[in-house]
């Protein structure tokens, strides 16, 4: 099963995590069901309940952060088996998923990062491994660095440390402008961004999937559940900086994964193991920048033993 709890994060904006398993006893549910706009494919498993906190964790925890414009669902195959030995807990950020999208909120890369601190306190989960996806990882490298007491870990999946310039980020915009919204149906949003996308260099079903899960249905047809403009306010605190300053500062044992289609090539993600003090190196073939997604048991393959080393079997 999977249950929601309220986070609250920087700024006292609202978060909503989501533990994977059973639930620990003795941390009854609130009677109030979780609110929110209808998503594609909204809970992973079951209708979800909103609970409070609970407290320190009693089995290792793992904090499972989502990429840009991504959710917490996205890691739900991952996080089902995870749930079996650890506590599995992915949170939508800031601007995502059902977390809340105030419009004069912060997106700043400290924002995201005391979410996640925020997270990992109230959540009684820490020292937990953080598995972060693009974005995310970026979030998770910058709080192990900030926050060594609360990450015992870290999995860098497909994350550039470079700075990707002002190209990329006019790039990005000019690829939201061109999304033909609203989609009639989610099988259109399906095809778009499988299939239609110029971005999509090959037919990509699970592509397609991912986006769908992205989606909400509103008067006039499906829409994304995120705002483009605060996506891009999001990108804009990182694509400009380099951050390999940061991974010299992360102590704790870290995987850096990669996709061999995806968007971290392999001699900056060999190098990103080089400066970091305890690296190591993964790779997922047949795989682009959604590697978890694409090809989850060979990501499974790709991370378990690091886990298993960090967390115990």
């Amino acid at each position: 099963m999977v249950r929601r709890i309220d986070v609250t994060g920087a700024g006292g904006v609202r978060l909503a995590a989501w533990e994977f398993g059973d639930p620990p006893k003795g941390d009854p549910p609130r009677s109030d069901p979780p609110k929110g706009e209808a998503l594609a494919g909204d809970a992973p498993e079951g209708a979800p309940t909103r609970q409070e906190p609970s407290g320190p964790a009693t089995t290792p925890g793992v904090l499972l952060l989502h990429g840009l414009m991504g959710r917490a669902a996205h890691w739900a195959s991952t996080a089902r088996w995870l749930s079996e030995r650890h506590r599995a807990v992915a949170l939508d950020q800031r601007g995502h998923g059902r977390s809340e999208k105030p419009p004069r909120a912060a997106f700043t890369r400290e924002a995201y990062v005391e979410d996640a601190e925020a997270a990992l306190e109230q959540l009684g989960l820490g020292p937990a491994v953080v598995v972060g996806h693009a974005m995310g990882a970026l979030t998770g490298w910058q709080l192990a660095a900030k926050r060594p007491d609360l990450v015992s870990g870290l999995v860098i999946c497909d994350m550039r440390a470079s700075a990707l310039g002002a190209a990329s980020q006019r790039e990005w915009g000019d690829w939201f402008r061109s999304w033909p919204l609203p989609f009639a149906t989610l099988a259109d949003v399906r095809k778009w961004f499988g299939e239609d996308d110029p971005w999509v260099e090959r037919p990509n079903p699970a592509r397609g999937a991912f986006y769908a899960e992205v989606m909400q249905e509103t008067p006039d047809g499906w829409r994304p559940v995120f705002d483009p403009e605060q996506m891009l306010k999001s990108r804009e605190t990182w694509v400009y900086d380099a951050h390999w300053e940061e991974l010299t500062q992360v102590r704790c044992p870290t995987l850096v994964v990669r996709g061999l289609d995806g968007e971290l090539g392999r001699a900056e993600a060999q190098e990103m193991v080089r400066v970091l003090p305890r690296g190591e190196y993964a790779e997922v073939a047949d795989a682009g920048h959604l590697v978890h997604y694409d090809q989850p048991e060979a990501w499974r393959s790709a991370i378990e033993p690091f886990l298993e080393s960090v967390l115990g079997a």
